[in-house]
């Protein structure tokens, strides 16, 4: 594929340059096959963007540098950050208030995810340095991937809403705790004390809280002067959004996190629900699309050697076996069925943009750590971005909260074509 690149640029020089004609082209392609997918298997449109991201990331495509920085990292970080605003907005504090028991969910999923995936490596003799990263990460779920399947599905009900809160919770944590520690990995390992352990997780989760405070008050006042379903409040709110991750990103904090509690901030203030303006729903789903074929390239490049393949199958499996024990252990008490429980669990599989991010954290913290992490990390990301799709898809599906019948089994040989809504 090098080649074929390195010839067309001999012969065709675009004003934009050419990397923008190849990313425009292959984020056509993603579209079409994301919608293909959809139409004719019932499978999410991401899963189509991944695939057209991992054939392109695998057959050499040069358009993502590993790791990010530049224009791909602010536009990755802006897209979690949009995503993870809205996914915040979605999750009223009060609720806890009279359902604790999710909180308990939240924390025994991400606790087990932690705990299982440490031991998982840690058997197969992966050094704490390396390990311990790594089940931070699987912490993590994805409200984005979540998020896509939800609006493909056409899905409501308690499964879909417990596992976006969870999901969202544990996207929480996973950034407080990778970022800070990212900024421990110059350290010498075995140095540490209580308090320096701390710190850098005060440091990361008080500048988010500002910066996000900023950002929600900013829009609460805006919103009391603007329509919530103008276009001008649509171009303010991506806007300040992107000046949030800027700002929390330079000053030390984390970009996403600063974002998703200015989410859950403003519908604190601003409790009435709201719906983002169609013009703001088109942009998001350009940046999301472009967030997941970004990851899926990017991911794709990692090695793909028979003992990462064994470290990646041990973490994927740890890492699903622990996200179901914890929501079935946090269940007593919490609403939910035990039939419930399990398939909140498996909507919560998905990994995509967050871990990636964090990923690239690790990796521009420490060049040899951070290289030995992303040689896991990637490959189980590309492998949970398209697998937990799917299993998050029958999940949904299983739990009878779709409203969109299974394409293959109500589409006939003289079915007409199906029109997305």
């Amino acid at each position: 594929m090098n080649e074929v690149l390195a010839i067309w640029a001999e012969w065709i020089k675009p004003s934009a340059g050419l990397p923008t004609v190849q990313w425009s082209i292959l984020l056509a392609v993603a579209a079409a096959a994301g919608h293909l997918l959809n139409r004719y298997t019932g499978m999410p449109k991401v899963v189509g963007y991944s695939l057209v991201g991992g054939v392109a990331g695998l057959a050499g495509f040069t358009g993502a540098v590993w790791p990010l920085q530049g224009t791909g990292l602010f536009l990755l970080e802006l897209g979690v950050a949009v995503v993870l605003f809205e996914a915040g907005g979605r999750i009223p504090l009060r609720w806890f208030r009279h359902n604790p028991m999710v909180l308990v969910q939240s924390l025994a999923e991400s606790s087990l995810t932690f705990i299982f995936v440490y031991w998982a490596l840690s058997a197969m003799s992966v050094r704490e340095a390396v390990a311990e990263p790594l089940a931070l990460l699987a912490m993590a779920a994805s409200p984005a991937v979540l998020s896509r399947v939800a609006i493909d599905t056409r899905a409501a009900g308690p499964v879909t809403e417990r596992a976006m809160v969870l999901s969202t919770l544990s996207t929480l944590y996973a950034l407080t705790l990778c970022s800070a520690r990212a900024g421990m990995m110059h350290r010498p390992e075995g140095v540490s004390s209580l308090l320096s352990t701390l710190y850098p997780v005060l440091v990361v989760l008080g500048l988010s809280v500002v910066v996000g405070a900023v950002l929600a008050l900013t829009l609460r006042v805006a919103l009391r002067v603007m329509s919530p379903t103008s276009e001008n409040t649509a171009i303010l709110l991506l806007a300040l959004i992107a000046a949030g991750a800027a700002l929390a990103a330079h000053f030390g904090g984390s970009a996403p996190l600063a974002a998703l509690l200015g989410g859950m901030l403003l519908k604190q203030l601003n409790p009435r629900p709201w719906s983002w303006p169609r013009q703001m729903g088109t942009a998001s789903s350009m940046l999301t699309m472009l967030m997941f074929v970004l990851v899926s390239v990017v991911a794709a490049q990692a090695d793909w050697s028979g003992p990462v393949a064994g470290l990646v199958i041990a973490l994927v499996i740890a890492r699903v076996a622990a996200k179901i024990t914890g929501v079935a252990i946090g269940n007593v008490g919490s609403g939910a069925s035990w039939k419930q429980a399990l398939w909140v669990g498996c909507a919560m599989s998905p990994m995509s943009s967050v871990a990636l991010l964090l990923v690239s954290q690790f990796v521009s913290a420490s060049g040899s750590l951070g290289r030995q992490i992303a040689g896991v990390a990637l490959p189980a990301i590309l492998l949970m971005e398209v697998l937990g799709a799917v299993l998050a898809t029958v999940a949904i599906y299983r739990a009878g909260e779709s409203s969109k019948p299974w394409a293959p089994l109500t589409r006939g040989p003289s079915s007409g074509p199906v029109h997305e809504p």
